[in-house]
């Protein structure tokens, strides 16, 4: 906030504190002579004058000391009762002021002990009112004392109103913060899953493309060499896919111009080529018409068949593997199967276990809404099935 907001609120907050008090001051004065000019039975004006100035300057202290206001303005208004002048509410302004005050500021006992004794207070003030009022028990005693009830009544009603209103603020308050930590989970979730893949798969096949090369080295040492060039690609494209996923954590205030798109399955030419560069031949089948998918959708589609090539490549003793895209007007499958036996000590892992690879396709298809299965065919060899949903726009676009 400001200096000079604080500076224009401080002077409201006097002018109000000031305001209140004087208004008070001129509204009892003015009916304590009204109540002498028409009952003229030996009421005196100048100490209704002090006597008003005396309550209402009270009031300046009402939210620092509550309570003290209270018993001040009370003994003033009692004694302006004693000496016959009638209680009316603006005769009683002071009082009324000063007990919504202790009801805005103390608790729901405190309130109503301390409205309880204004009012005795002023019922029995009422009892030296002018002789001609006083066989009236309505003027001497129900209404003094229901318009004290009504206004710690008053009071209560908007102490607990701004209590709900508090307990809501911060209530929401929390949920926006939980959502805001969820959110942060997520995304945390989010990139794991990124690096996840994109470290699984280019080092998978690095791997791949190192222990070919090493073979090739004793026969054919040329075939070792263009191995290795293809190693040098394989890890160059690591580390860019890397700087893209790990620049999401960026502060805001960083430029982002040298992040590269998000891959989706048009870059499918450029994964098998990195898959038969390490000896992986993989066939791709298209059936139904293709359809423009959103970039999330996009990204999820083309990270489960990296992340289904990648398990090939690391786990399973085959040459070949078959990717089948399936569209259709509803939904998108995917489905990556190969025909070779898990390899030595992979095979009781990849029969009992998930991996977090497994667990990270899992993962994304549900977040997209769709399903997802991977286990052994009957066959034999391994299958990944995959199903996500296409939404309205990319059913438009076919």
């Amino acid at each position: 906030m400001s200096t000079a907001w604080r500076r224009r609120t401080t002077s409201r907050s006097r002018t109000s504190g000031i305001a209140l008090p004087a208004a008070l001051f001129v509204v009892t004065a003015v009916s304590c002579l009204t109540t002498a000019w028409f009952l003229p039975d030996s009421l005196s004006m100048w100490p209704s004058v002090l006597l008003s100035l005396a309550a209402s300057a009270a009031l300046w202290w009402r939210h620092r000391r509550p309570l003290t206001v209270l018993a001040v303005t009370a003994l003033c208004t009692m004694t302006l009762g004693a000496l016959g002048f009638l209680l009316t509410p603006l005769v009683m302004g002071p009082l009324l002021a000063a007990l919504y005050s202790v009801a805005l500021r103390t608790g729901r006992s405190t309130t109503w002990y301390s409205a309880s004794a204004a009012a005795a207070g002023m019922g029995l003030a009422g009892l030296g009112l002018t002789p001609s009022l006083r066989g009236s028990m309505f003027v001497v005693f129900i209404n003094p004392v229901g318009w004290v009830l009504l206004t710690a009544a008053f009071g209560s009603y908007a102490r607990v109103r701004r209590e709900y209103a508090a307990a809501r603020a911060e209530h929401q308050e929390r949920e926006r913060e939980e959502l805001a930590r969820h959110h942060v989970v997520q995304e945390r979730m989010r990139i794991a899953r990124e690096l996840h893949d994109v470290v699984a798969h280019h080092l998978a096949l690095a791997n791949a493309q190192a222990g070919t090369a090493a073979h090739l080295a004793r026969s054919n040492l040329a075939q070792a060499v263009e191995m290795l060039e293809h190693l040098s690609g394989t890890t160059a494209q690591a580390l860019r896919e890397m700087k893209r996923t790990v620049g999401l954590l960026r502060q805001d205030g960083d430029t982002p111009d040298d992040l590269l798109p998000a891959p989706g399955l048009e870059h499918l030419p450029g994964l098998l080529d990195t898959c038969a560069e390490a000896g992986l031949d993989v066939s791709v089948e298209v059936r139904g018409e293709p359809r423009v998918l959103h970039p999330g959708l996009n990204l999820t589609a083309y990270r489960i068949v990296q992340e289904a090539l990648t398990n090939v490549t690391k786990h399973a003793a085959s040459a070949t593997a078959r990717l089948r895209l399936t569209y259709t007007p509803s939904d998108l499958t995917i489905a990556v199967t190969d025909d070779g036996s898990p390899r030595g000590g992979a095979v009781r892992r990849r029969r009992t276990e998930r991996g977090f690879g497994l667990v990270g396709m899992g993962e994304r298809a549900l977040a997209a809404g769709g399903s997802f299965r991977a286990g052994p065919r009957p066959q034999g060899g391994f299958e990944v099935l995959c199903s996500l949903p296409l939404n309205d726009d990319e059913r438009s676009a076919s």
